[in-house]
């Protein structure tokens, strides 16, 4: 069992967050926290003074007690910082998303299983009891078989200026419907807007094909009036509805559907609509991220491979980077990179 300790790079926007539950996990194995803006460094130190703050990767990547480093910095530098901490022999948890590019995502994902080493990547929604639950159903059969999804995933902000909107949030409602169908995307089709900035796409509709048929629709936005992040299964017998907004009903199970009946005398198909009652299942009360980051501090002390590891990020990127090539040309069908015969 290893018992090493964490380290953390990056306390800008999400940085926060996956501090706040590191120190509450790993308590006194976190070690240090790395940013290189001086006004960040010290919140940090103000809130957390059992912990080393600098400036300096290489000092933590030096350090032989470094048993993990968690990284949370601007999407760009994801695949350079992740490929360094492994170099040093240091598992790794990443934000989403992995890399920028699936070739850089899959010598990640192929250099952590050289080495034996745990790479983790941040799809928390994977970690969300109410999406744990759709794919129970969902691998039950307890909805039918799965026709079609749709998501929406809108906001007034954040904007960013670095990555359009699917590179920002998009990679959520990817991994969502990646792990909901339980295999990859086949390819996708997206058209979007420039309304903020001349060369980032802020309004992305996507469209992404699976096998047998199935289609996932997603929308991001970083205009619009309401914040909505939902996800919607249809299935041949019922349909879910997954609503991250909603306190009281994060899940609901409906029994809805089309019924097809006998041909009529002309040899028209008719069909009978049902509206059944509508089920609330009960959930955990778990912080998804919090989920997330023990898991990967189990991995870590255990040598075990994570649930979301670095071919779930390889098969993410793989879709993110389909999306730009439809973007360039124009909402045209383009197939997403074929991942068959690597690990999943």
């Amino acid at each position: 069992m290893t018992t090493g300790t964490f380290a953390q790079v990056g306390f800008g926007y999400w940085g926060p967050n996956l501090s706040r539950n590191l120190g509450a996990l790993a308590r006194h194995r976190w070690r240090y926290l790395v940013d290189l803006s001086p006004a960040r460094r010290e919140q940090a130190a103000s809130l957390y003074p059992n912990v080393t703050v600098l400036d300096d990767l290489d000092l933590v990547l030096q350090d032989p007690d470094v048993a993990a480093v968690i990284v949370s910095t601007p999407a760009a530098s994801h695949a350079e910082l992740t490929r360094r901490a492994l170099a040093a022999g240091k598992h790794v948890f990443v934000e989403k998303p992995l890399a920028l590019s699936t070739q850089e995502a899959i010598d990640l994902a192929t250099t952590a299983d050289q080495a034996g080493l745990a790479l983790m990547v941040g799809h928390t929604f994977e970690f969300v009891p109410a999406v744990r639950k759709m794919k129970e159903l969902l691998d039950a059969g307890a909805i039918g078989d799965v026709l079609y999804l749709h998501s929406q995933r809108l906001n007034l902000g954040r904007i960013q200026s670095d990555i359009n909107a699917f590179w920002s949030i998009g990679p959520h409602d990817v991994s969502i419907a990646n792990y909901l169908l339980g295999t990859s995307a086949e390819w996708v089709s997206a058209r979007g807007a420039r309304y903020l900035h001349a060369n980032i796409e802020d309004v992305i509709f996507v469209t992404v094909g699976y096998p047998g048929g199935v289609l996932a629709h997603m929308h991001v936005s970083w205009l619009d009036p309401s914040k909505t992040r939902r996800t919607t299964v249809v299935g041949s017998q019922k349909m879910l509805v997954y609503d991250d907004i909603d306190a009281d009903a994060k899940l609901k199970v409906f029994d809805k559907g089309a019924d097809r009946l006998d041909a009529d005398s002309y040899g028209a198909w008719q069909y009978r609509l049902r509206d059944g009652a509508m089920h609330v299942p009960s959930l955990a009360m778990v912080e998804p991220l919090a989920a997330e980051l023990q898991h990967f501090i189990d991995c870590v002390d255990n040598g075990t491979r994570p649930l979301v590891d670095g071919w779930n990020g390889v098969r993410t990127v793989a879709v993110l980077e389909a999306v730009d090539a439809s973007l360039r040309a124009d909402g045209a069908q383009v197939a997403v990179r074929d991942l068959a015969g690597l690990p999943r």
